[in-house]
């Protein structure tokens, strides 16, 4: 069974960082893509990041150019998100997707994902 687990979200100040992890099990992802979405209240969800299967390619939604940079480590299976300069409008339910190709832009469909972790960024 494919699980995606969220972890490392939480309240910040705005101007603050936080580091999102996404653990995953049940097969192996080091040759597909891997990405992260939010879903704000209200709101539907939306692409944030995606990086290859190599994490040699990587494209970013234009609100978080700049501020946000995706990872990945294969060894463990795992991919991160590192936000910095976060602001109010950063408030979502973070959630990890998982991919069945090995290179994503924004307009792929994921083929997996996690329950999600909050992030709620204080003015």
């Amino acid at each position: 069974q494919v699980q995606l687990v969220e972890s490392g979200g939480g309240l910040v100040q705005a101007g603050g960082s936080l580091r999102l992890s996404c653990a995953a099990s049940g097969r192996t992802f080091n040759s597909v893509a891997m990405g992260w979405f939010r879903q704000a209240p209200e709101k539907e969800r939306e692409f944030v990041a995606a990086i290859s299967w190599s994490g040699g390619s990587t494209a970013y939604a234009d609100s978080v150019k700049g501020r946000f940079a995706i990872s990945r480590n294969n060894a463990k299976n795992t991919v991160y998100l590192q936000m910095n300069s976060l602001k109010p409008e950063d408030t979502a339910n973070y959630y990890c997707a998982g991919y069945n190709i090995p290179l994503a832009s924004e307009y792929s469909p994921p083929r997996y994902w996690g329950q999600g972790t909050q992030v709620t960024v204080s003015s």
